[in-house]
């Protein structure tokens, strides 16, 4: 809130990190900076296991809902408590912005601000998220684990209103939609890689005790952000991959 005898601020003119910075308490780092500021409608975020991503996303979640009038947020994962975990991130920040964190009355688990905004955290099963539109900014946590059925059932909450598509997840093999995005996606997808060497809050001894731990297949997924594959299936995804030749014609039976 702004008090009196203060100049008045433009919210809507607020710089994400400055809003972070000023107004929620948080300090990002450079990588996390670079998320809070782009502006692309569609985002995919591959990073390790530790560095923020939910703290982060829940920063850009409240900004949106709290510079941009009546718009509407969702949080989706793949359960209903890891969206309510992410929603209670988000009330913490509310609440240092002077508001009162309550639910708009029609949701379990939501948000709602003094400008109309709200931002509503939904379960993890396809047949019980239908029903919003007009989505101003859709965030998919812990995204490489959510099924292709309840992606496929949340986008269209964003076509009416041209909402923006923000996804993030630690690796989890190669498959599903999160996998294709990042490594086969088009242009119109902001990429952010950040594998746990590039977290300054973790120190290299403490990875080094995770990888003896873990082994190398773990580490890699989990802290170093690799599409590994998980010793399910009888061949290695890269040697299918190298099966198929495009030159050679299909075989028709008649």
């Amino acid at each position: 809130m702004i008090s009196r005898g203060r100049p008045a601020i433009r919210v809507e003119s607020l710089d994400p990190v400055e809003f972070c910075t000023g107004r929620l308490g948080i300090v990002p780092d450079e990588k996390q900076a670079a998320v809070l500021r782009s502006t692309a409608k569609r985002g995919v975020l591959n990073c390790a296991r530790q560095w923020g991503k939910s703290m982060i996303t829940a920063a850009k979640a409240v900004h949106r809902a709290w510079t941009q009038t009546g718009s509407l947020v969702i949080f989706a994962s793949p359960t209903e408590r890891q969206s309510a975990e992410l929603l209670k991130k988000a009330a913490g920040m509310v609440a240092r912005l002077g508001i009162v964190p309550r639910g708009d009355g029609a949701n379990a688990h939501s948000l709602l601000f003094p400008n109309g905004s709200r931002i509503v955290a939904l379960p993890g099963t396809e047949g019980t998220v239908r029903g919003f539109s007009k989505v101003s900014l859709m965030l998919i946590d812990e995204a490489s684990r959510v099924t292709d059925a309840l992606y496929l059932a949340l986008r269209p909450m964003l076509i009416v209103g041209d909402g923006d598509l923000w996804m993030m997840s630690t690796p989890y093999g190669k498959r599903g939609f999160f996998y294709e995005t990042f490594a086969f996606g088009n242009d119109k997808w902001d990429r952010f890689q950040v594998p746990a060497t590039e977290n300054p809050r973790i120190r290299p001894e403490q990875l080094e005790e995770e990888r003896e731990v873990m082994g190398a297949v773990h580490f890699a997924q989990e802290y170093g952000c690799e599409f590994v594959d998980n010793g399910s299936t009888v061949f290695d995804q890269v040697l299918v991959d190298q099966a198929f030749d495009a030159t050679v014609e299909p075989l028709v039976i008649p």
